[in-house]
């Protein structure tokens, strides 16, 4: 299949050990590369958003670049995250952030949060990073659009990510204008208990 797969690090055991988690991670990671396909690394809560960058910045040091992670627009800490990745050309799918964290960690208000993704969006593009567009949010497609266009980027330098079910008359209005558009499909045993948990938030 043209797809890629997106991996949570608690499946893989973060909170139970570091190296626990960072040997399940390689294992999936190397027999992606086997098979030409690409992970990425989703973002949980703020809890994990230290050890996630560590371990993403572990396996682009030893060479696999067949990796890409999650930047949540919500969290303050984010752009500062972004400037330190930069240096890797990171694969980044952007996302507002979906976890209730406390005002001190992450913005609430939504305008602000808006405000935040699209200064994240253009700071990424600038930088020639790969960027996924990753919201159902209308305000923000259409200010992304906008950002796209006046780069005149390629449609290779950056898609378009929703999720599996969430606003088809959008995502077909975004393929119409001839961007690209990943789906992302829950895929395994408990697809279901995961669509009721994304459900619920």
């Amino acid at each position: 299949l043209d797809s890629n797969v997106s991996i949570k690090l608690t499946a893989l055991g973060l909170h139970l050990a570091y190296e626990l988690c960072r040997a399940n991670l390689f294992k999936v990671v190397s027999h992606a590369a086997e098979s030409g396909n690409f992970v990425r690394i989703d973002m949980e809560d703020s809890t994990t958003t230290s050890d996630t960058l560590e371990l993403y910045r572990e396996l682009r040091a030893e060479g696999h670049g067949n990796v890409g992670i999650v930047l949540q627009a919500y969290l303050r800490r984010t752009i500062r995250d972004i400037h330190a990745l930069v240096p890797l050309k990171p694969n980044v799918r952007l996302c507002k952030g979906i976890y209730v964290e406390p005002p001190e960690i992450a913005h609430q208000d939504r305008e602000r949060i808006r405000e935040a993704y699209m200064e994240l969006v253009d700071l990424l593009l600038d930088a020639n990073c790969y960027v996924g567009i990753a919201t159902h949010d209308p305000v923000l497609v259409d200010r992304a659009r906008a950002s796209v266009a006046r780069r005149k980027l390629p449609r290779e330098a950056y898609e378009f990510q929703m999720l599996l079910g969430v606003d088809e008359e959008l995502r077909d209005l975004i393929r119409a204008e001839g961007h690209n558009l990943r789906v992302y499909i829950p895929y395994g045993r408990d697809w279901y208990a995961y669509s009721v948990r994304r459900l619920r938030e």
